[in-house]
């Protein structure tokens, strides 16, 4: 059984940078493509970016696009998302997602495993 469990999430001024990671445990993450996912107060689940197996494909949300880069050390079994020139509206609570193909999906329907989620916060 796979578990993830999300780092880095805190308080930041708008402007700001954090490092969200993803650790996976009981499983490799290697053969899987992986996405990052949020959820604000009283709004639906929203997708914000996604990575194939390799890391060699990724696709963002228009909304982070520019800002936030996802990454992935298959080696240490992580997920990275680099969040940078944060905004009030990225505040929510972030959630990593594991889906067992190897392509990259926008759908959070099409993940398998979740995290329980990092929140960040972003004051102005």
């Amino acid at each position: 059984q796979v578990q993830l469990v999300e780092s880095g999430g805190g308080l930041v001024q708008a402007g700001g940078s954090l490092r969200l990671s993803c650790a996976a445990s009981g499983g490799t993450l290697s053969s899987y493509a992986m996405g990052w996912f949020r959820q604000a107060p009283g709004k639906d689940r929203e997708f914000v970016a996604t990575i194939n197996w390799s890391g060699g494909h990724t696709f963002y949300a228009d909304s982070v696009k520019g800002r936030f880069t996802i990454s992935r050390d298959n080696a240490k079994n992580t997920l990275y998302l680099q969040m940078n020139s944060l905004k009030s509206e990225d505040t929510a609570v972030y959630y990593c997602a594991l889906r067992r193909l190897l392509g990259t999906s926008a759908n959070g329907a099409d993940y398998d495993y979740w995290g329980q989620g990092t929140q960040v916060s972003v004051s102005t």
